[in-house]
């Protein structure tokens, strides 16, 4: 069944009938299901479902070219393309970002759609091969024969059309009502109300996951519930719905900036979370929103070192290439950020072993913006290192190093912050090498150099190098 609903919220007065789903009582209506809940996550295999990215997911998301408004044919025409041009290169995943509920082509707020247990269903008439209760499972069906995986974009907590209507919970004793927190809600999407943290809230996700799982995604990017404030009740019971599912998921938690000091739930219950408020097509950013690509430096220092294989700080998606025909943020263009910007912003990311998600429209891919996206050596720095940390902050120059995984030596990426052309020139102690002799390969130049007594490179306004460094031999490819 197929339910059109509007986002119209009622507070106060207990007018829509709402209850806080908390307490003893309803913890012991349903207490096999916190058993069984237990028993899953004494399983090792079960338990450890999530970690499923041991190294930095890559991939494409819909946000930053479609905003609300991609349809199924444009989501297949992205996903050819990605299969054709990059998969080669290790770009898996193909994620579809907020609004695939709502059902015209446009972002009009208010209405969407949901099934009988208040789960929300993709629109049939932006996704035709969802009619009939299909759901995602014939698109995931699509990207997974071209060799791809599948991901959409949800929201914390319940629809509060569910809760006013007061639907069952799939597959549990519980109502909407039993499940809903109203003291927490997500101050930026009027669609959905806040979970309790009881037993009816566990079972409304175990449901969502349930069907998720038969759609056979492999990648959900949770909103609001990261940061303004971190949600670790739902981060907590959202991992604990995709370990009772059965199908490994990538769970990426977003906006940020995520608290550092929640690093050991994060490590537990997450596979990547977002160090910061959205980034865009800027260069430096002095507000909350957007951030820019500058601003990410300092974060990516502290964050960097604590990635561990399964777990990532995610420094957001690259907003590189066209951007349109609807982007979620300003109007449609061609990235903003210079090619020496746009260059320094992949460099960071892979030296820092972020996740790498495309925001480019694909099918208007441009032979500048494919160059930074398939470029081996540049990618192996961000899935193939290890170590990787910032070695040097001075006078608007930065460096960072990491170890590659196979051949010795290592990666180091120079940086010029400032907006004139300079020289970096250092002794190799200064950078944290040993030695005085290095040899040098330019890895976005595919050029090897000679050996170098020090480290001299010039650098463009904002701009950035990247090397594979070492003593000796060149290492073997």
């Amino acid at each position: 069944m197929i339910r059109a609903i509007t986002g119209t919220r009622r507070r106060g007065g207990g007018g829509a009938g709402r209850v806080r789903g908390s307490g003893a009582s309803g913890r012991r209506a349903c207490g096999w299901l916190g058993f069984a809940a237990g028993l899953l996550v004494c399983c090792p295999a079960l338990a450890g479902a999530h970690d499923v990215a041991r190294r930095p997911p890559m991939g494409w998301n819909s946000w930053d070219a479609y905003g609300k408004t991609i349809t199924e044919a444009q989501f297949r025409a992205n996903v050819r393309w990605m299969a054709q041009h990059l998969r080669r290169y290790g770009w898996r995943y193909a994620v579809i970002d907020a609004g695939w509920s709502i059902p015209s082509g446009g972002a009009r707020p208010g209405v969407l759609t949901m099934d009988r247990h208040g789960r929300y269903i993709p629109a049939p008439s932006r996704f035709p091969s969802a009619a009939d209760g299909r759901g995602f499972g014939p698109l995931a069906h699509y990207v997974h024969s071209l060799g791809l995986k599948f991901g959409i974009h949800i929201q914390r907590g319940i629809p509060a059309e569910a809760v006013r209507a007061n639907l069952p919970i799939a597959g549990s004793p519980f109502r909407a009502r039993q499940a809903v927190d109203l003291n927490a809600p997500c101050t930026w999407d009027p669609h959905n109300d806040g979970m309790a943290d009881n037993a009816a809230g566990q079972a409304y996700y175990d449901s969502i996951l349930r069907l998720y799982a038969r759609w056979h995604v492999d990648f959900i990017k949770v909103d609001c519930i990261s940061s303004r404030p971190y949600a670790a009740a739902d981060i907590h019971m959202l991992a604990q719905a995709v370990r009772a599912a059965g199908r490994p998921m990538v769970i990426s938690l977003s906006p940020g900036p995520t608290p550092l000091d929640k690093l050991a739930q994060l490590r537990r219950d997450a596979t990547m979370w977002r160090i910061s408020n959205d980034v865009w097509d800027v260069w430096r950013s002095t507000s909350a929103y957007p951030q820019g690509v500058a601003n990410q430096f300092a974060r990516l220092a502290r964050w960097a070192p604590l990635a561990r294989p399964g777990h990532w700080p995610d420094a957001d998606m690259l907003a590189i290439g066209y951007l349109g025909p609807h982007p979620g943020y300003g109007q449609a263009r061609w990235s903003r950020l210079t090619h020496a910007e746009q260059r320094t912003y992949m460099t960071l990311w892979c030296i820092a072993r972020s996740p790498l998600m495309i925001g480019a429209n694909l099918t208007r891919m441009n032979r500048w913006t494919l160059s930074l996206l398939d470029n081996r050596a540049v990618i192996a720095v961000d899935q193939d290192a290890t170590d990787d940390r910032q070695v040097l902050a001075r006078d608007r120059f930065v460096v960072w190093l990491s170890r590659p995984r196979r051949g010795g030596g290592w990666y180091l990426a120079a940086f010029n912050l400032a907006g004139r052309a300079r020289t970096l020139s250092l002794p190799w102690r200064a950078v944290s090498l040993p030695g005085r002799n290095y040899r040098l390969r330019n890895l976005w130049r595919h050029r090897t150099l000679g050996v170098a007594t020090a480290l001299r490179v010039r650098l463009a306004p904002h701009g950035a190098a990247l090397y594979r460094v070492w003593r000796h031999a060149a290492p073997r490819r």
